[in-house]
């Protein structure tokens, strides 16, 4: 297919998502005040006693309900955005690996959406208990909605981000750039660059970065495995191809041998036709 063809179709794909995504969000900022009630309660279980979160401009409440409702259509559409990316690179992919793209979107979603839900109910308890942990009488929380919706959607979709690990790990495999024998050699390079990605992605205190570190590091031992079980599958299915083309060859070899002699007698039937 032609670059010009390959952009069309990326064009297509990525307009679909976006119209998508903007008829979630009409959708979900009818609940947006709601949905960020339920945002804020690892936070505010923690807040002392008469304090409330607070925003500091007048359009600070509107804008962030605005936000909180653009976060759940991304998420709440995520599967067939996944679907979409999927859909757009199956073309490039052996026959087998394209009647994967469904599943392969639907673990996408849920991989995401599992990151997700493990830093709202695992690392949020844990890192707010910690940082509420520093009030006393001479210091006091006085967090603003637009600050606290930015940290958290920064964790969120990093956790998001991160939990795809273990899926980039199949499909690369399965193109034969991953092996786990290179991932087992360069661990220590690996358990480096994690921690450097985490500081990246997190907010810049050693807390959350450790918190993103440690199931990034679980997740990169898992993609091993995943890895190996890919490179074993992508070598079943390149055999099966070769064995395949070899019979097709083999079948087409035997059908011109075949015709061989028959077209010898139709050629020499037209000379002796001619020589009459």
């Amino acid at each position: 297919m032609p670059l010009l063809s390959h952009l069309g179709e990326l064009r297509t794909r990525l307009t679909r998502i976006v119209i998508m995504v903007l008829i979630g969000f009409v959708g979900f900022y009818g609940i947006s005040e709601t949905a960020y009630f339920y945002l804020a309660e690892p936070l505010t279980r923690f807040l002392p006693e008469g304090s409330t979160l607070i925003y500091t401009s007048p359009q600070g409440a509107f804008f962030t309900y605005l936000k909180v409702a653009l976060m759940l259509s991304i998420l709440g559409t995520s599967p067939y955005s996944f679907y979409q990316i999927w859909a757009f690179i199956a073309p490039g992919l052996y026959k087998e690996e394209q009647r994967a793209v469904l599943p392969l979107a639907f673990f996408s979603a849920f991989f995401f959406l599992a990151g997700a839900a493990f830093c709202y109910f695992t690392v949020f308890p844990i890192a707010f208990k910690f940082f509420m942990g520093f009030t006393s009488d001479m210091i006091r929380p006085m967090i603003s909605i637009e600050e606290y919706l930015s940290f958290a959607l920064k964790l969120i979709i990093a956790f998001g981000l991160v939990f795809e690990m273990p899926l980039f790990a199949y499909f690369l495999a399965r193109l034969r750039l991953l092996t786990p024998q290179a991932m087992r050699r360069n661990r220590k390079y690996a358990v480096l660059l994690i921690f450097i990605i985490a500081a990246i992605l997190t907010p810049p205190d050693v807390f959350s970065q450790t918190m993103m570190a440690i199931p990034m590091l679980i997740l990169y031992e898992i993609s091993i495995y995943i890895a190996k079980a890919a490179n074993r599958t992508a070598d079943k299915n390149k055999k099966k191809e070769e064995e395949q083309n070899t019979e097709k060859n083999g079948k087409t070899q035997n059908d011109a041998a075949e015709e061989t002699p028959a077209a010898s007698l139709e050629k020499s039937a037209a000379t002796n036709t001619s020589d009459s």
